[in-house]
């Protein structure tokens, strides 16, 4: 005897909008038996990790800080996966965007034109474009699996980034720090009130608006999407499938180099040797946790940045580590992937000793 997964005929359209509530409130479940493992109080810690950051208004502007980067890189990955690509490489895209849009503060200091912020955002943009285009280039030319090279691609930007910092680009009046010199003014995206945040998060906002308009109401949207369910049919259309691949990697690089310019422009203002606290793998627990709709993505992303802030003051408050921001995470994506599962399909116990199927619907 064993247990299959069969396709259901039909899926229910309700679940498919309340499974991401049914997987917080598992996570919140599965969260308040690790707290009280660890000796906690289950309600003090929740209190802790996703009410407390919504009391100051300081908490509230690092929590757009953080939300900024995960909605600009998930609504860009949303595409990628509406087409069928797995661009799981996301953080390296992110660090290499960064650092094209650190050659002008960093290399060209003394350019301070209006002109530097545009130039910064073009080439941050074009640097995570152009790292994208290597798992995209292998895809359609050689047919490689997308998912391993760009998360090989992860590792080699984050060591490109390590030996720029600590050598030719390290600031000569650092005290040897392995960090580059602190950006200019002029370098720097222009803040949102007295805190860090910046202008990011409205270039998050305007990306969410642009894509939900594209992949909603254009024919390139429902290019996308065709090619991504039934890929035949697409062909039969007249669709390019290798088009496609090229279109979602593109953009969602290009996302992703935005949000590490912007991070590195406006939060960190220099370079260091960890520029992210892994913003481009959160990312696709928020594209997920938004059905891949770029007006989900938005709150999804919220969410997920309650969770680095709430594990800032958890730490503060409860001495709990900044390990166990990583479970909650981890445990949500689970629990979205797990319900999308149980949607999409159902189990079935096949008896080998008769040979009969006998179909268990849950």
């Amino acid at each position: 005897m064993r247990i299959e997964l069969e396709k259901r005929a039909e899926h229910s359209q309700l679940m498919t909008v309340v499974s991401p509530l049914i997987a917080i409130g598992l996570t919140l479940v599965c969260g308040s038996i690790l707290f009280i493992s660890m000796g906690y109080n289950p309600v003090e810690a929740l209190y802790a990790y996703f009410i407390e950051p919504l009391t100051t208004s300081w908490s509230i502007e690092e929590l757009l800080v953080k939300a900024g980067p995960l909605v600009l890189i998930a609504v860009g990955l949303s595409v990628c996966f509406l087409s069928n690509s797995w661009n799981i490489g996301a953080e390296g895209q992110f660090t290499m965007g960064a650092l094209a849009g650190s050659i002008i503060p960093v290399l060209f200091y003394d350019f301070t034109s209006p002109l530097a912020l545009p130039l910064m955002v073009l080439m941050g943009i074009l640097g995570g474009m152009a790292w994208a285009s290597i798992p995209a280039f292998l895809k359609v030319r050689f047919g490689t699996n997308e998912i391993l090279t760009s998360l090989m691609l992860v590792y080699i930007a984050q060591y490109i980034l390590d030996f720029l910092v600590r050598g030719p680009w390290r600031d000569p009046e650092g005290f040897n720090f392995p960090e580059s010199r602190i950006f200019d003014a002029a370098h720097v995206l222009p803040k949102i009130g007295e805190g860090r945040l910046h202008i990011g998060m409205i270039f998050a906002v305007v990306a969410v608006l642009v894509v939900w308009w594209m992949l909603s109401r254009t024919l390139k949207g429902f290019e996308i999407k065709v090619m991504g369910e039934t890929p035949r049919a697409g062909r039969f259309a007249g669709f390019s499938g290798n088009g496609v691949v090229w279109f979602g990697f593109l953009v969602s690089g290009g996302l992703a180099g935005l949000a590490g310019m912007a991070e590195v422009s406006g939060s960190i203002e220099q370079l260091t040797p960890v520029i992210s606290p892994g913003y481009g793998f959160t990312a696709i627990i928020v594209a997920f946790l938004g059905r891949l709709n770029p007006i989900g993505i938005l709150f999804a992303g919220l969410l997920l940045g309650l969770s680095y802030i709430g594990g800032e003051s958890a730490q503060v408050s409860l001495g709990l580590t900044d390990k166990v921001t990583r479970v909650f995470q981890g445990m949500l994506l689970f629990f979205v992937l797990a319900c999308d599962t149980l949607i999409l399909y159902k189990f079935k116990i096949v008896s080998n000793a008769k040979g009969v199927k006998e179909a268990a619907n849950v």
